[in-house]
């Protein structure tokens, strides 16, 4: 997401008109390009498209047939049942994972902008350098919540925060708002906390289903001060540096979210309003 963001960027910044800086004389406006709305416009518009047509139950399959399934060796976990665990085999959706997916939207945006296949190499070069730690962070966050879950380590955390009863449900959408804010990612939050909340919920008398979809709803609020989306965003738009302004910003807002989430997962949790919940 961040290449394309990098190519919108480019493709802006070529077509600026310089400002005179000032008492001199005033240049005449220069008229809009035609059609440079359709291209700031583009990479989301393709994107949306990529993803739905990858949904089409016959492009779905052909996506999933390309899915590698891979045994770690010396790993020999078993679940309480005594059977080999799945957590020990790897499965590398390589056609139809996400960032597959992002990328073949990104070389669609290219062509659709003109970028030159030189430029784009180099643009794409530039979103992994300013990425690097984050992709680093969320790749380690990924191999920490494999080991806890095959660990059995979120179980017995789930068991031990189960001990707050019902209120753990007004607790539940804040682990989500950690993990994101911490990782940039909802994926990588779910994957830390998701089985976390599932085991805490069955111990704790709650819906799994609740506290899982929790998690999840609290994860999106702390998109907004996660550092890995504040760099996404200020790089894009030319404020390199200034990631701390923004999240001075967003901080406010996103944590009076999170307490109206709080809330709201807590009358889910009591017969006001468990109704909402399937």
């Amino acid at each position: 997401m961040g290449f394309l963001l990098l190519v919108v960027r480019r493709d802006v910044v070529r077509r600026t008109v310089p400002v005179p800086v000032g008492g001199g004389p005033s240049e005449p406006e220069t008229p809009e390009p035609a059609g440079s709305r359709w291209r700031a416009y583009a990479p989301y518009l393709t994107i949306v498209v990529v993803f739905a047509v990858s949904q089409v139950p016959a492009v779905k399959r052909l996506l999933d047939a390309g899915t590698l399934a891979v045994s770690w060796p010396g790993l020999h976990v078993v679940t309480a049942s005594g059977a080999p665990s799945p957590l020990t085999t790897f499965r590398f959706a390589w056609l139809a994972a996400p960032g597959s997916l992002l990328l073949v939207a990104g070389l669609i945006t290219v062509a659709l902008l003109r970028v030159p296949p030189r430029e784009a190499v180099g643009l794409y070069g530039r979103t992994l350098f300013e990425l690097r730690w984050a992709v680093l962070t969320v790749v380690g966050l990924l191999a920490l919540s494999f080991t806890m879950n095959a660990a059995g380590q979120v179980v017995t955390l789930g068991v031990w925060m189960a001990g707050a009863g019902g209120l753990f449900a007004l607790l539940a959408p804040v682990l989500g708002w950690l993990g994101v804010a911490l990782t940039g990612s909802d994926t990588s939050s779910n994957s830390l906390f998701g089985a976390l909340q599932v085991a805490a919920a069955q111990r704790a008398g709650l819906d799994p289903v609740l506290l899982a979809a929790a998690n999840a709803s609290g994860g999106t609020l702390g998109k907004m001060i996660s550092l890995q989306n504040l760099t996404i965003a200020a790089a894009a738009v030319g404020l390199t540096g200034r990631e701390g302004d923004l999240f001075r910003r967003m901080f406010g807002p996103s944590v009076l979210l999170l307490a109206l989430m709080c809330v709201l997962v807590g009358l889910q949790a009591t017969p006001v309003l468990s109704w909402m919940v399937p």
